[in-house]
């Protein structure tokens, strides 16, 4: 039996209140550009939720696409039909007898949102069951653990028959929440909390550091197509700003403090995208930090480096393993290109014995002493080159934002 309908259910706006409207809007846009290529496709929406008629459109290609869009909790594939009881118990004959392997054990589910429908939701179980074992040698129902559980879901406008239910990313429709700016390295973790950040709502802005010629045009360009990635989920080009850090991060090498230049290196980064932040109208910064996985990362220190701005520090991979991080890593598809042995500027200088507990008062000493370091600041948010990377080009102009 061929399905003609999917039924969309949202995340996190059903707790939305008064702002729901404007949220389902942004969420309606977002599978309107994911799905833009497939014409025939009709939608509609409903209280809570959304149904999208295929219209011959190929459920498979489009179901691939829906499991990235944030916002989306799950979804199914239905045969929809008028809301009469010979109409249900039919089609649900028919879909039964559709599947690949023909089960051992069934229930039905059935719901009744329409409440004029002359059938309560337990006699509708009873009538769709009883229909379905008649016609069905040796099935048998286990209302427990079955084989497939029959969905029935009585809408005024339609009744809808499924047995599938597919999971979504769930969370927020992108950027319905504001926008942050990202610090993006070529490392597994940063591209994770891009990620997950953009899930509850977040447009973001990638932010990366480069030291040529320390640093390689590999390292750029594996950080470029990690940027591409997340513009994938995100529906939209993805802008990336890469900054020059050489002057600094030399600077900062040669002031004999080398238990600190991680600590510096770090509140210079977010200085800077502090200013990148103001100018893009952006109104936090995502890290990728893990509590206590390297000594830039202990309590101590992201203590005196979130000292360095007054924007919101958003840390999404905070209380996560490494294992956690690597596994979410390899799901979102960015682990490949994150383990790239090219290395990004925050791999260069690393002293022998890191300070875990660096002392604000020094720290500030030894920035107040670098009396080149405002104006070094200043001149790399400057030179900061720009790109606004799709999934398939690395130069889309800020005219292709889809919204």
């Amino acid at each position: 039996m061929q399905y003609d309908t999917i039924i969309i259910r949202y995340g996190d706006l059903i707790m939305k209140g008064r702002n729901r409207a404007q949220f389902e809007k942004r969420m309606l846009q977002q599978l309107k550009l994911k799905l833009h290529d497939f014409k025939a496709l009709k939608y509609h929406k409903l209280y809570g939720r959304l149904t999208i008629t295929l219209n011959d459109e190929p459920y498979e290609e489009i179901a691939s696409r829906l499991k990235d869009i944030f916002g989306l909790s799950t979804f199914s594939p239905v045969v929809s039909v008028p809301p009469e009881l010979d109409k249900i118990r039919d089609t649900a004959l028919g879909l039964m007898q559709s599947l690949d392997k023909p089960p051992a054990t069934f229930k039905v589910s059935a719901k009744r949102g329409w409440k004029s429908f002359p059938h309560t939701s337990q006699e509708l179980n009873h009538l769709v069951g009883s229909h379905v074992l008649r016609a069905s040698e040796g099935l048998k129902v286990d209302v427990h653990r079955p084989e497939v559980e029959l969905r029935v879901d009585v809408q005024e406008e339609a009744a809808y028959v499924f047995n599938t239910i597919e999971r979504g990313p769930g969370g927020f429709p992108f950027g319905s929440n504001g926008k942050a700016m990202l610090l993006l390295s070529g490392g597994i973790d940063s591209p994770v909390a891009g990620w997950m950040a953009m899930r509850k709502g977040l447009e973001l802005e990638a932010v990366h550091f480069h030291s040529y010629p320390f640093t390689s045009e590999k390292a750029k360009e594996k950080v470029i197509d990690l940027a591409k990635r997340l513009s994938h989920y995100a529906g939209a080009p993805l802008k990336l700003h890469l900054v020059p850090f050489t002057e600094i991060q030399t600077t900062f090498a040669q002031a004999k403090e080398d238990n600190l230049i991680i600590t510096l290196m770090r509140r210079a980064m977010l200085r800077i995208t502090e200013q990148l932040a103001i100018k893009n109208g952006a109104n936090g910064i995502v890290t990728g930090e893990s509590l206590g996985q390297v000594a830039s990362q202990t309590l101590g220190s992201m203590n005196v480096i979130g000292r360095a701005t007054d924007l919101p520090m958003l840390k999404p991979l905070i209380m996560m393993d490494k294992q956690e991080i690597i596994d979410d890593a390899v799901r979102i598809g960015t682990f490949e290109t994150s383990i790239l042995p090219y290395e990004d500027c925050c791999t260069l200088f690393l002293p022998k014995s890191p300070s875990t507990n660096p002392n604000l008062y020094i720290v500030e000493r030894v920035e107040n002493g670098l009396t080149e370091l405002n104006r070094m600041i200043e001149e790399a948010v400057e030179k900061t080159e720009v790109m606004n990377l799709t999934p398939d080009a690395a130069d889309a102009s800020e005219e292709d934002r889809w919204f």
